[in-house]
C-alpha cells in the first residue's frame, strides 16, 4: 500500500521518531495513524528499557525564566555522549522540561523520591476520606492506591501530563527522545524559584 507523506510527517511530529520508522509503522498498521502512534510508543518504551542501565554523564543544564520574571527554573538532564548533548532534539527536550517545571511546579522527579512519611500521611488521608464517603472497607485500599497515583501525577515530574501535550506524560516525552537519539536520558535534578515564595527556614 502507499503511505501519504503527510501521514508520515504528522506521525513524526507526534512521536519524534525517524521518517523511516514512521513509514514502517504506518505500513504495519495499514495506514492507521492512531495504531501506528501506539506501536511507535510501545517500541520507544521497549528501547528505553534496554538503555536504562547505561551511564549518563554528559548532558546539559538549562534555565527558563517565565516572561513575567516571577518564576525561574534550572534543570540538569543527562545523556550518554557529548554528541547527543549538542543535538537539537536533546536541547529541545531540556528546554521543554524546564518550561514544564515552571508551569507545573513538581516537588519530586520520580514517585520513589517521595519520602515514606509523606506517602503514609497521604494514604491515611485517602483512607479516612474513602471511609467517610461510605466506601466498602474491602475496596478502600484499591481506592487509596488509585488516589495515590493521582498524587504522583500532580507532584512527580515524570508522571505529570506534559504541559504542551497533556495526553502524554513527561516520562513519555523523555522516552520519545530516547527512541529518537538512541541514548539513555535521565532528569537528574531541578530547582524552581518563585518570587515571594516562603523559604523552609522562614516557616520555622
Amino acid at each position: 500500500m502507499t503511505i501519504d507523506a503527510k501521514q508520515v510527517k504528522s506521525l513524526r511530529e507526534a512521536t519524534g521518531a525517524g521518517m523511516m520508522e514512521c513509514k514502517k509503522a504506518l505500513l504495519e498498521t495499514g495506514g492507521d495513524e492512531q495504531k501506528a502512534l501506539i506501536l511507535l510508543r510501545e517500541k520507544g518504551l521497549a528501547g528505553a528499557k534496554k538503555l536504562a542501565g547505561r551511564t549518563t554523564k554528559e548532558g546539559l543544564v538549562d534555565s527558563y525564566i517565565h516572561p513575567n520574571n516571577r518564576v525561574g527554573v534550572l534543570v540538569e538532564i543527562n545523556c550518554e555522549t557529548d554528541f547527543v548533548a549538542r543535538n537539537e532534539v536533546f536541547k529541545q527536550l531540556v528546554h521543554e522540561v524546564a518550561m514544564h517545571i515552571a508551569a507545573s511546579a513538581p516537588s519530586f522527579i520520580e514517585p520513589e523520591d517521595v519520602p515514606e512519611e509523606i506517602l503514609e500521611q497521604e494514604r491515611q488521608i485517602y483512607r479516612t476520606q474513602a471511609l467517610a464517603e461510605g466506601k466498602p472497607e474491602q475496596f478502600v485500599e484499591k481506592i487509596v492506591e488509585g488516589r495515590l497515583r493521582k498524587f504522583y501525577e500532580q507532584f512527580c515530574l515524570m508522571e505529570q501530563p506534559f504541559i504542551k501535550e497533556p495526553d502524554i506524560s513527561v516520562r513519555e516525552l523523555v522516552t520519545r527522545t530516547i527512541a529518537s537519539t538512541g541514548e539513555n536520558i535521565g532528569i537528574r535534578r531541578f530547582a524552581r524559584y518563585q518570587l515571594g515564595e516562603e523559604l523552609p527556614c522562614e516557616s520555622e
